[in-house]
């Protein structure tokens, strides 16, 4: 059985002495979950500061972004060497809010991911549909190309070692959220579209995680559909109350479907 994994995309909120704050009352309400991976993702000034806070957790370190070169002219970028360097394992790449105000297009998200697994980093890759893309019903067309294209010349060996997540934007920070059964219904697309490039047994492993308005009250009911396997968290990450209970119900939620 996979292990679901939360991740929680802070955004560009916390302070320094904020994120401190929260991290390490986040760690000290979960410090007893062992079947779920927790990636705590602040923004890159925090992460130095919180690098050995998470060190003796079971809650991982992430990035928000960075730069698909190792060093350059880039004034105001972050490199997957400097990331790394200060304890991260993950980061986000593809976010719709990178895709709709800073213009990152498919073809850079591409050469973002291929950059972070060359450097072992693990990528959160997002995929996902506007308002006006579902109201045509071109929801599936649009996570297609992004799928395509963002994963453009992966391998299987590479895929395995990327995680997907599917965030349909009319629901990020606007209180909307999709159904389980509409979250489903394009995560189990995704699943397909892995099979058909990659098979049956490696589309099986990769984890396919739900970002949109996740909260403690929904999680139970998304983490159990069949091909959910975790979320992506934004506005309920920044309250140390919200999150924990957001990885205890999903937590609950798969131990109850277990014992079925």
């Amino acid at each position: 059985m996979k292990k679901p994994l939360i991740a929680g995309n802070w955004k560009m909120f916390k302070t320094i002495r904020e994120a401190v704050n929260l991290v390490q009352t986040i760690k000290a309400g979960i410090y007893k979950i062992t079947d779920c991976q927790i990636v705590i993702c602040p923004p890159f000034t925090a992460l130095a500061g919180l690098s050995p806070i998470l060190a003796d957790s079971p809650l991982e370190l992430g990035a928000q972004n960075m730069h698909p070169e190792n060093e350059g002219a880039y004034t105001g970028e972050i490199s997957p060497l400097m990331i790394k360097e200060v304890g991260c394992r993950y980061v986000i790449l593809g976010h719709s809010e990178r895709r709709q105000y800073f213009k990152e297009d498919d073809i850079f998200i591409n050469e973002k991911v291929k950059t972070a697994l060359r450097y072992s980093l693990i990528p959160i890759l997002c995929v996902g549909e506007t308002l006006d893309q579902r109201n045509a019903r071109q929801q599936h067309e649009a996570v297609k190309l992004q799928f395509e294209q963002s994963l453009k010349d992966l391998t299987k060996e590479d895929i395995l070692k990327t995680v997907i997540a599917y965030e349909p934007v009319w629901a990020i920070g606007t209180g909307k959220t999709a159904t389980p059964e509409q979250a489903e219904q394009m995560q189990s697309y995704i699943r397909r579209l892995l099979k058909e490039k990659y098979g049956d047994e490696i589309a099986g492993k990769v984890l396919i995680l739900y970002g949109g308005s996740v909260k403690p009250d929904n999680i139970g009911e998304l983490i159990k559909k069949p091909n959910i396997d975790g979320a992506l968290v934004g506005g309920a990450s920044l309250k140390a109350e919200s999150f924990i209970q957001i990885v205890m119900n999903a937590t609950k939620a798969l131990e109850a479907e277990a014992a079925r």
